[in-house]
């Protein structure tokens, strides 16, 4: 199986504000996560990540709150 989109949406919101949305499901779960989807879920503002929740390999889940990044 590869991997599946399941959803990818980008909203325009007040304040030149975007919240963006983008979830795979992956055959296998990455390294460090133990569910089978790989994501980034993000809101940017004046062109500049506020927050984001993702994963990636070796880290699993994580967030970023400004230039911070957080377990």
């Amino acid at each position: 199986m590869k991997a599946e989109l399941l959803l990818k949406e980008r909203h325009a919101l007040p304040g030149d504000a975007v919240a963006e949305l983008v979830i795979w499901r992956v055959p296998t779960p990455i390294k460090g996560c133990s569910h089978p989807y790989k994501y980034r879920l993000a809101l940017v503002a004046n062109g500049v990540c506020v927050l984001r929740y993702d994963n990636e390999t070796g880290k699993g889940d994580h967030r970023h709150v400004g230039r911070l990044e957080l377990e």
